[in-house]
């Protein structure tokens, strides 16, 4: 069994009238993150930690925010393809681990959620897929709530390799 690990980042800016979606879950809160698609920070970090475990890039590569296609996007239609191109080259994901860092809202009652939308996107076991939430403890960009950062690592395997 061949394994390989990547991990992501991604950060955006809070801004009204966006909505809030992290992890394909729309939160209640009155600013959102401003991208060019729906600015999940957190599936853009899990899509950037599945390509970049095998040096695929990132997500810029797939979905550049010059292209009209993907305004205004649903991340989670990203994240299949995504994990198409994995697919297509004999590999899948294990599991994934992620980490929201933002000061509010509260993103605890909505992590449930987040993890069964990434699940179903993936076909993977909701057990696979970690998700936390911190603070900055008002530190920096996302401690001021300026954005929403999110970090993700996953564990890619290949069963005939």
């Amino acid at each position: 069994m061949n394994v390989r690990i990547g991990n992501g980042y991604d950060i955006h800016r809070l801004g009204e009238g966006r909505p809030l979606i992290l992890g394909g879950v729309e939160i209640p809160h009155p600013f959102g993150l401003v991208g060019h698609s729906d600015a999940d920070v957190l599936t853009h970090a899990i899509m950037d930690a599945m390509l970049g475990a095998l040096a695929l890039g990132d997500i810029g590569h797939y979905f550049p925010p010059t292209d009209d296609r993907w305004k205004g996007a649903n991340s989670l239609v990203l994240l299949e393809r995504v994990n198409e191109l994995l697919h297509e080259r004999g590999w899948h994901v294990s599991n994934l681990d992620s980490v929201i860092v933002a000061e509010r809202p509260k993103l605890k009652p909505h992590l449930a959620d987040m993890q069964a939308k990434l699940s179903h996107t993936l076909q993977l076991d909701p057990t696979a897929i970690g998700i936390k939430a911190t603070t900055n403890e008002k530190l920096g960009p996302v401690g001021r709530e300026e954005g929403i950062a999110a970090y993700a690592v996953a564990l890619l395997v290949n069963e005939k390799s």
